[in-house]
This record gives structure tokens, C-alpha cells and sequence, in this order.
């Protein structure tokens, strides 16, 4: 929840916000209801729309603001941990450096459809962008054209076209986890059974990347004892206004002005990250990038909004011209970043905007083929010009020698009762890496489960007796579903034992230079004899000379025939890889998870009885 003004959808990010709030809050939550009902009912009397339109606009951001304010104020302060969001770029000497990284590491894959008209098409980036960890710098990338095996270049157009007859290039509007995917639409011809397996194929993707890198980045590391004092570093400075339990209030200026090359770009140059007393990164709650005279000012103009009986172009250039006015007065940037956790320490990071570089590059990438599953008997070479890491896997990695009791500790049990037929309760835990080396080979044992009835006040009382078909326990899944119509008495509770599975690991480290059979080193490619390292038992990483775990960019398992013996796996890294990690899986035990479940009461007016 990160929130500045103005906002032009606070609709959207309304639907973003947090439910509920503490007791304590009960009196500003009731104020702020009551502020936006009489906003609402002000809001119908304007008859002129662009003038109800610029109230609601205005209007609803400084609600929203408000209504974000609260949510952050009230959240529970609860420990969550995130990840280092520079980490990728404390790999690289330079700014400049993750820039030609990030460019020269673009690769696009041809995927497999299940319709025989399209074809996708995958830019693979070496890193990986998410909210709040999105690329630092600013950047831009448009896709022109695609050539086909014919010569022929498609144009690339922003959406596909039910009436053009031709082949098209356009994004995928089927791949919701992969959005920068594209799509070769092939035309249908009614009547006509065509494969596009005999269509012209897409051999290269044609597109231009802009990237723009600042000077430099520099961090303050600041605690408790830095309040009210200002940090200077040449032309930055930071002051850490207030340090709460769980957030900080920043004051950052940058003395020197933007180059000209961003001065009309909107930046965010500041990055603030906590740690509590064990050292670990916080994840964020969310933050509120407004001074009180900015917010003064807002409210202000929307008074002068609200005043007026019709909206008029003279009216809209006079208020466009104050805003501009006034943020072009406000030097300084503020946030107060909230975090889930108490916090000991804050890094602040600035990005120096005040000289950039900017790199323009024209793209004509292959479009290369690495199907998950493949019979051929050569090894497709896959070497690109970058280095990239996998910060995530030492975090991953711990689980390796996860414990009965942290299995145990971390289990969520969670209930439905919206179909009483199939009534459910689920048994779940985070996902780490001792479930990737469970493999398949499981033993459940007994799942004993007996369901009990409630007494008058409310505590267990006896147990039900049931048909075996009234219920099911699926140990796999960590799932018991039961059926109240086959309850004779209502059931209050559920009692007995849930098996999970843990697995115990063996890891080794290898020089790349003396590995053992089966294991051989191609280039950045490990290849791996599945006969000798079978793969539901054993996981590989890489390091390179920086003790860095290289990213692996993807695998290929080569099949002896379509239905046969899978022969050996191909793991390609972006980087050349020195040392080897193994993770073997040696054993497989079956640990009893005891329970007494309270059971959420169901709607049962429509079974029948």
C-alpha cells in the first residue's frame, strides 16, 4: 500500500486496502465513514460532470489517503520477513553494470501452444521483477516485429485482431503468469485443417530497449540514535524525522538538479529497508509519501474546486498551473515506510539522478527452442554473456534440513463449509525445499479421524458414529472432506492424527573439477546421467569464484523416445559454474501431526435429513 498524491484510480487502490481495524481506531474508522458518506451525497449535487469528476478525483485520493493512513496505523505489528530488494544489484561494481546485465541477458524462448493457430513467444529476463523489488532504473521495452522462416517480418500491434485475416504478433492474453509473453496468431480457415507446425515459424524477435542508470547509489545506515539528525553524503542528504515501532519517517534532498535526460521522468530514488534485532530484512506494510503541506495544499485546492458552479478551461489551466507550481517548490521527497515487525535498524538507499546514463539498444534476439522434454541426443549449446545470481536459495536451501518441529510449528489448519456435502479440512504449510525432495514414493500409515458432538457448554463431548463413505482423509493433500448428510448428529469437533512427510537430505560440495561419474560440465551447462543421480532424489546448485549461487536459467530433460527412459538432464546457468552443491534425498519419514479441530458450523438447512 504505497500512496501518493494525486491518484487518478482510487478506486483500485481502495480495493487494495487492508480490512478491519483495532479497537482503538473505532472512532476515526467511524469518522471516516462518515466523512466519505457526506463527500458521496455532495458529490450528487454537482450537476456540471467534469466538475463532479474533478471533486471525486481529488477527493477520493485525499480519502484514500486518509483511509490508508488508518489501516496503517491500526495493523498488528507482526513479524514477516522479505528479502533484500538491492540485493541484485550489490552484485554488480557499477549501476551501468546491471543496465548491459540486464540487456544483454535477454533471450526469447519459443513455447509450445495447445491450439495449432498460435505460437508463444517468451522474452526471458535474467532477473526477476516483482512489486515491491521492481527494476530500480528507468526503462522501456517495445517489441517491433517477428521474422519468420519465410523472410517474412510481421509488425507487432498491441492487441490481436478478430478481423485481420493474416498472421499476427501480438501480446498473449492467455498467459496471466508470464505478461510479457507474445503471441504468433496464425489465421483460421473454417472447413480447413491446418497445423501450424507447417506454417512459417518465428526465427527472431525484432524490438528496441531503452534503460536509464543514474550516477551512483548510496546508503545511510541509520538507528535510533539518528533521529532529528540530517546524514550527508556530497550531494545527498537524509534526515530520519521519527523512528516508530514499526516505521520510519525519511526526509531525503538531493542539492544537485536532475539531469535533463529525466527531468520530466517520474522517479522514485529513495529505498528504504529494516531489520529487527536478528539482522533479517522486514517486509514492508506499505507507506505514505505525503508531507502534512502537501496534503494542506490538496485539501485547499479541492475547497476552491468544490466552490465553483461549472468547470471552464480557464479554471483547469489555473489549477493545473498552482500544482506545478507548488511540487516544483517541494525539494525535499518524504515517505514514512511502515513494516511487518518492530524495527531495530533502517538502510536508506538514494539513486543519484543528478547525471545518468542512458543506454538505447535495437534488438534483433533469436527466437531459440528448449523444450522441457526432448529426445534429441545432442546438447543444445545456451551461453549467454552475463552473470546473474539466485539470491533466494540460501533462504531456500535451509529447508533442506527442515525439523519435525518446525514441520509441525508451521502447519495452518484451515476450514469450508460452504458446501456441507463436501465440508473440508485442510492441513497446510509453507512450501519450502524439503517438499521438492519428497518425490512420490509416500507410505501414509493410518489417518485415524473420529468426529465428536459438543456439550451444553460448548466443549467435546462424544463421539459419532459414521459409515465409512461420510468422510475421506487424502494424506497427500493434507485434506479431510466429509459429508453432514451422513452425520447423524451434528458434529462440533474433530480429533486425531494428520501424517506429513519430511525428508532427510545429504548435501555435498564438489569442485567443479573433479566431479564424479555422471556429472559433467559443459560450458554453463551441467549435465546430469539420470541412471546414476535419478531426479526425484537429488537437487543441483552452482556457485562461481564469488560464492555466489549462480541463477540457473532453465533444464532440459533428454528422453530415450517419447515413451521411454528419461537418459539425462541439462541445467543451464548465467555464469560459469566452479563449485557444484548436491542435495540427495536419503530417507523419507512419516511424521504424525495430532489435532483437535473446532469445527466451523455449516448452513444445514437444505440437507436432507
Amino acid at each position: 500500500m504505497d500512496v501518493r498524491l494525486p491518484i487518478t484510480s482510487a478506486g483500485i487502490c481502495l480495493a487494495l486496502l487492508l480490512g478491519g481495524c483495532s479497537p482503538s481506531d473505532e472512532k476515526r474508522q467511524t469518522s471516516l465513514e462518515e466523512k466519505t458518506a457526506q463527500f458521496e451525497k455532495s458529490l450528487d449535487a454537482i450537476e456540471d460532470p467534469k466538475l463532479r469528476d474533478a471533486v471525486a478525483e481529488l477527493g477520493g485520493s485525499l480519502l484514500l489517503l486518509e483511509r490508508a493512513q488508518l489501516k496503517l496505523d491500526s495493523k498488528p505489528v507482526e513479524t514477516e520477513y522479505g528479502e533484500d530488494v538491492l540485493a541484485v544489484l550489490k552484485h554488480y561494481p557499477t549501476p551501468q553494470a546491471l543496465v548491459d546485465t540486464y540487456i544483454n541477458g535477454l533471450f526469447v524462448l519459443h513455447k509450445d501452444s495447445s491450439s495449432d493457430y498460435l505460437t508463444d513467444l517468451q522474452p526471458v529476463f535474467p532477473f526477476n521483477f516483482n512489486i515491491p523489488a521492481a527494476f530500480l532504473f528507468p526503462h522501456g521495452l517495445e517489441w517491433q516485429s517477428v521474422t519468420l522462416s519465410n523472410k517474412r517480418v510481421i509488425a507487432f500491434q498491441p492487441e490481436w485482431s478478430e478481423t485481420d485475416p493474416g498472421i499476427q504478433l501480438s501480446p498473449s492474453s492467455s498467459n496471466l503468469t508470464n505478461p510479457d509473453d507474445l503471441t504468433v496468431t496464425y489465421p483460421f480457415i473454417d472447413g480447413l485443417d491446418m497445423d501450424n507446425k507447417n506454417q512459417p515459424q518465428p526465427v527472431s524477435l525484432q524490438g528496441k530497449v531503452e534503460v536509464i542508470a543514474p550516477r551512483r547509489l548510496y546508503t545511510f545506515d541509520l538507528t535510533k540514535k539518528d533521529v532529528a539528525q540530517t546524514r550527508t553524503n556530497d550531494n545527498l542528504s537524509v534526515t530520519l524525522l521519527k523512528l516508530g515501532n514499526n516505521y520510519a519517517e525519511i526526509d531525503f534532498n538531493n542539492s544537485a538538479p536532475l539531469a535533463p535526460e529525466v527531468s520530466e521522468t517520474p522517479l522514485n530514488p529513495l529505498i528504504v529497508q529494516a531489520r529487527d534485532t536478528t539482522g533479517q530484512f522486514l517486509s514492508r506494510s506499505g507507506s505514505i509519501n505525503e508531507t502534512a503541506a502537501q496534503i494542506a495544499f490538496y485539501q485547499k485546492q479541492l475547497a476552491k474546486i468544490q466552490q465553483q458552479k461549472a468547470w471552464s478551461e480557464t479554471f483547469e489551466k489555473q489549477i493545473d498551473e498552482e500544482q506545478r507550481t507548488f511540487e516544483a517548490q517541494q525539494k525535499n521527497h518524504y515517505t514514512k515506510v511502515y513494516f511487518n515487525g518492530p524495527v531495530e535498524t533502517v538502510e536508506v538507499s538514494v539513486l543519484d539522478f543528478s547525471a545518468v546514463t542512458v543506454t538505447h539498444k535495437d534488438l534483433n534476439l533469436p527466437v531459440r527452442r528448449f523444450d522441457s522434454h526432448t529426445t534429441a541426443k545432442t546438447i543444445q549449446p545456451l551461453t549467454l554473456p552475463v552473470v546473474a545470481y539466485d539470491d533466494q536459495a540460501p533462504t531456500w536451501l535451509k529447508g533442506a534440513t527442515l525439523s519435525e518441529e518446525q514441520l509441525k510449528k508451521g502447519i495452518i489448519v484451515s476450514q469450508s463449509v460452504d458446501d456441507p456435502s463436501a465440508a473440508r479440512i485442510e492441513f497446510d504449510h509453507p512450501r519450502s525445499f524439503n517438499d521438492e525432495m519428497l518425490g512420490t514414493s509416500f507410505s501414509a500409515g493410518d489417518s485415524p479421524v473420529t468426529f465428536f458432538t459438543e456439550d451444553g457448554s460448548g466443549k467435546r463431548d462424544g463421539p459419532i458414529e459414521l459409515p465409512l463413505e461420510a468422510y475421506e482423509v487424502d494424506p497427500l493433500r493434507g485434506a479431510i472432506t466429509y459429508d453432514l448428510n451422513l452425520f447423524p448428529e451434528t458434529p462440533a469437533y474433530a480429533v486425531g492424527s494428520m501424517p506429513l512427510f519430511l525428508a532427510t537430505v545429504a548435501k555435498q560440495t564438489l569442485d567443479a573439477h573433479t566431479l564424479p561419474k555422471g556429472l559433467e560440465l559443459k560450458g554453463n551447462a551441467l549435465v546430469v546421467d539420470l541412471k546414476l543421480f535419478p531426479a526425484q532424489e537429488w537437487r543441483f546448485f552452482a556457485k562461481d569464484d564469488s560464492g555466489n549461487y549462480l541463477k540457473e536459467i532453465l533444464s532440459v530433460t533428454h528422453d530415450a523416445s517419447a515413451e521411454g527412459p528419461a537418459l539425462f538432464a541439462v541445467h543451464y546457468f548465467y555464469g560459469q559454474p566452479t563449485r557444484l552443491e548436491t542435495y540427495q534425498r536419503t530417507d523419507l519419514t512419516t511424521v504424525q501431526y495430532g489435532f483437535e479441530v473446532k469445527l466451523a458450523k455449516a448452513d444445514l438447512s437444505h440437507l436432507d435429513q
